[in-house]
């Protein structure tokens, strides 16, 4: 194109180095082979070209044009590459469907597989070295592969199971968790009292907000109260928090971890592996042991309920849509400030309607409309309004005793008939693969930036 040709050559690139990387644009007709081996040729002679230029912090304006009409040139021939053979990639990082491959697995072994198609590990990890608004941009790559992967119905509805299997790290501690019925797992406590697992999320720090050190193991908490036997039902609450704010009281989470996301602490893989994995076992269960494409769902699923004090904003916010039962105090404030944020609210968009309906829906996540438990709008969010959090426990016990009195196989059969009717597996992998484009470009906007310089005051924050 004339226009990021000319942006190109202002920023004073070595032409030889230029002339070479447009030569090097590969056949629109090759056979998957060869054009494996010309598109990862003529990426890494792009990336090579922008490693000429300097750090991001240190371009001048016509430096960073050419950034960036480089890197639109880059993910265009990603896409085009992908649109003609992301089967035979996934074929090729999957063993032909045969291995379960999880998403962050999948993005490094393509860089691996196909050099160019995505950001190696030591990309990623230079990356994470610097704050948002000093970041290149690299993983865009790994949101268009996956958006591809999960536009196709054999191979999206493939990683949706692969990312529904139970953790290595659930498995290694299932044995322990059965004999103890306690697991401590730092971020997050997990404790089996008669037929219930409670899931106490615990991040004090940052009033019990999520983030790549707590999504971990959260994970592996629903996992193992997911495998044990023994539990029928599970409880979401969050811990008592010191901030002098709250001191004293159960908040049940903050969200997002917004002074990691502005230093750089959060990778773009987060949003996708919290809403494939933690989120969607919660909502799905766990995936049987073989993939069977167009059978019924067979999968291990248990009731869940949510006991919601202080607030629950953002993700916290989102995981009401996928539990079975919400209980709340009067005045609890449940809100998506995703507007603000300049992010998509997980999968808040395909659920949150069910809920509310699509008008209100609109008003939360297009214009930032907050729900406050205990008010009509408010209570389409909860089953029950408690007036204190000392009725809480008590509130939480008798729905654990309701939910469980007819039986684990009617409850879950009747749980998984009710998500098959409203959110059928295509349909949320249909979600997903327009969720991982559009994240991985918010992600690295410049308005995301700004509005948590703006909104949050992110850069006076410290980690």
């Amino acid at each position: 194109m004339p226009e990021a040709d000319a942006l190109i050559e202002a920023a004073g690139l070595p032409s030889a180095e230029v002339d070479a990387w447009r030569a090097s644009a590969p056949s629109r007709a090759a056979p998957f082979d060869e054009a494996a081996a010309a598109t990862s040729a003529h990426l890494v002679r792009g990336e090579a070209l922008l490693d000429r230029l300097p750090a991001r912090p240190d371009r001048n304006e016509a430096e960073e044009a050419a950034a960036s009409a480089v890197r639109a040139a880059l993910d265009a021939e990603r896409a085009r590459f992908l649109r003609a053979h992301v089967d035979a990639v996934y074929d090729a990082l999957t063993d032909g469907l045969r291995l379960a491959v999880r998403d962050e697995e999948l993005v490094y072994a393509a860089a691996e597989r196909f050099p160019g198609l995505a950001p190696t590990r030591a990309d990623v990890a230079a990356e994470r070295a610097r704050p948002l608004p000093e970041k290149e941009g690299l993983e865009i790559a790994q949101g268009l592969l996956l958006s591809f992967v999960l536009a196709t119905p054999r191979c999206g509805s493939h990683l949706v199971w692969s990312m529904l299997r139970p953790t290595d790290a659930a498995l290694a501690r299932l044995d322990e968790f059965r004999a103890t019925g306690v697991a401590d797992l730092g971020g997050t406590y997990l404790e089996r009292r008669g037929r219930a697992a409670y899931l106490e999320i615990r991040n004090d720090r940052h009033l019990n907000a999520e983030d790549c050190e707590t999504l971990p193991t959260t994970e592996v908490a629903v996992d193992l109260a997911l495998l044990d036997p023994e539990v029928e039902v599970g409880v979401i609450r969050g811990a008592v928090v010191s901030h002098p704010r709250y001191e004293g009281r159960r908040v049940f989470g903050a969200g997002l971890n917004l002074t990691h996301l502005y230093h750089g602490r959060l990778d773009f893989m987060f949003f996708v592996t919290r809403d494939l994995g933690y989120v969607n076992k919660l909502f799905r269960g766990l995936s049987s042991e073989e993939h069977r494409p167009g059978e019924p769902e067979e999968t291990t699923e248990k009731l869940w309920v949510a006991g919601v004090e202080t607030f629950a904003i953002g993700g916290a916010c989102q995981i009401l849509h996928t539990v079975d039962h919400v209980i709340a105090t009067r005045g609890t404030r449940l809100y998506l400030p995703a507007r603000k944020e300049g992010i998509l609210p997980g999968a808040s968009n395909l659920r949150l309607q069910r809920s509310v309906g699509d008008r209100l829906a609109r008003q939360a996540i297009l214009s930032g409309l907050e729900f406050e438990a205990g008010t009509p709008h408010g209570d389409f969010l909860c089953d029950e309004v408690v007036e204190s959090s000392q009725e809480m426990d008590d509130a939480v016990a008798r729905r654990v005793d309701a939910l469980t009195s007819s039986g684990l196989v009617n409850a879950a059969g009747n749980r998984r008939a009710l998500r098959i009717g409203s959110e059928p597996l295509d349909l949320f992998r249909q979600y997903m693969a327009t969720f991982c484009r559009e994240q991985a470009y918010c992600h690295f906007s410049p308005a995301l930036v700004r509005n948590l310089e703006e909104h949050w005051n992110a850069h006076e924050r410290r980690l």
